[in-house]
């Protein structure tokens, strides 16, 4: 191994993380459980989807990257900076009704895992929330990275519960990846938005260019930061295609539909046995507990950012205000979930859509202000980058007018 080798070795295992962390928190309860139901529903129709979705996933997430690296800012300060307070409020606004909805499906996710292992849901929900709340006081970048990490880790058990599943590679070959898509379904139309919405989430822009910037990464770092981010976009996509793979090999062909992740996990344990449906239950619970962390730091940087508060981990209490939200975030998101009777299937499975239907809002501000030489000069966006992006909105919207108005011309049928 020779020295030039193993410097830049090193310095990309410094650099790894932001891009890792912010894919496997995009494998959260929501999108748990909409690939859950989307196997459960639709069999291995969809892991083509999962497949398409890698290139789009990283070209978004990409570009927070170089805007992080270039700029030393996060995405909320920089729309602020340059196109003032009022562009600010509207990407903060899509961005905090998402995350809101997001936080309690995280949670929900948590109470599930709680009964997959026999355990009461109350206490294990309080528990997480409240080791949540700590990791926020350790006051250190590095510190925090590692606990998402080791978070990250839990969520590599949902492959082994796919082999548990013991699928057939020809099925999915034949029925997955090159069947016949039942697009004139309203149930799997909304699926297709809901994975989408599941795989490329509004706050992943603000999570990934803030964490760039709090860990001190620069220009120099932006090819690192590629790869840290293009491994992170594999890795989960496969554990979407994974969690797809054991509920369509098992659920799907005995018929049986789910209420949600925590569902879909007891109804394997019959099935193909306890392991499986405690790997998933493990899976589920590493996903939550990282989903929640990415999504209130997400939302406390954004603001922070945007409003010129201290919001670096590395203060600790010193940014007292991003602390302050922070920890509201995840005390709320708890309480909500807490409360008897919810209904969390379809509110997760529509959060996940809805997220798909802003997600053009969100965007075109990246768009913009990667395009814009002002702001990231030389390193602006090349035109296959805007291809993808422009045609991820346009699908996107196309996805959102069918599902409006198919409905009505149905309606006298």
């Amino acid at each position: 191994m020779g020295s030039p080798f193993r410097r830049r070795l090193l310095r990309f295992l410094a650099v790894l993380g932001p891009g890792i962390v912010v894919m496997f928190a995009d494998t959260e309860a929501g999108s748990i459980t909409t690939a859950a139901a989307s196997g459960a529903q639709f069999g291995y129709k969809l892991i083509l989807l999962q497949l398409l979705l890698i290139v789009p996933l990283f070209v978004v997430q990409e570009m927070t990257v170089r805007l992080g690296t270039v700029t030393g800012k996060g995405h909320a300060r920089l729309i602020r900076e340059h196109y003032g307070l009022t562009w600010a409020w509207i990407s903060l606004g899509t961005m905090l009704v998402t995350n809101v909805a997001a936080l309690v499906t995280e949670f929900a996710g948590i109470a599930g895992a709680a009964q997959i292992f026999g355990l009461p849901s109350a206490p294990i929900v309080l528990l997480a929330a409240a080791l949540l709340c700590v990791v926020i006081f350790t006051a250190s970048y590095k510190r925090v990275e590692a606990f998402a990490l080791a978070l990250c880790a839990v969520e590599l058990f949902f492959i082994p519960a796919a082999f548990a599943a013991h699928p057939r590679i020809h099925e999915i070959v034949v029925h997955g990846l090159l069947g016949s898509q039942p697009l004139g379904n309203q149930a799997y139309l909304l699926l297709i938005a809901s994975n989408i919405g599941a795989v490329i989430m509004p706050w992943m822009i603000f999570y990934q260019q803030s964490a760039v910037v709090d860990k001190g990464l620069t220009q120099s770092d932006i090819g690192y930061a590629r790869a840290d981010t293009v491994i992170g976009s594999l890795l989960t996509q496969a554990i979407m295609c994974a969690i797809i793979v054991t509920t369509a090999a098992t659920l799907f062909v005995h018929h049986i539909r789910i209420t949600d992740a925590a569902d879909a996990a007891l109804a394997l344990q019959p099935l193909v046995g306890r392991l499986a449906g405690v790997t998933f239950g493990a899976g589920l619970l590493g996903a939550s507990m990282l989903g929640a962390f990415v999504v209130s730091l997400a939302t406390a940087w954004a603001f922070g950012e945007a409003f010129g508060w201290r919001c670096s981990l590395n203060d600790g209490l010193r940014a007292g205000r991003f602390v302050v939200l922070y920890l509201a975030c995840v005390l709320v998101a708890a309480a909500i979930v807490l409360i008897p009777g919810l209904q969390l299937i379809a509110l997760t499975i529509k959060v996940e859509a809805f997220n798909g239907l802003v997600l053009p809002i969100v965007l075109c501000f990246l768009l913009v202000l990667v395009n814009d030489p002002s702001v990231i000069g030389e390193k602006r966006n090349k035109l296959p980058g805007n291809i993808i992006t422009i045609g991820l909105c346009a699908v996107i919207v196309a996805l959102g007018v069918w599902m409006a108005v198919n409905p009505i011309l149905h309606a006298g049928r």
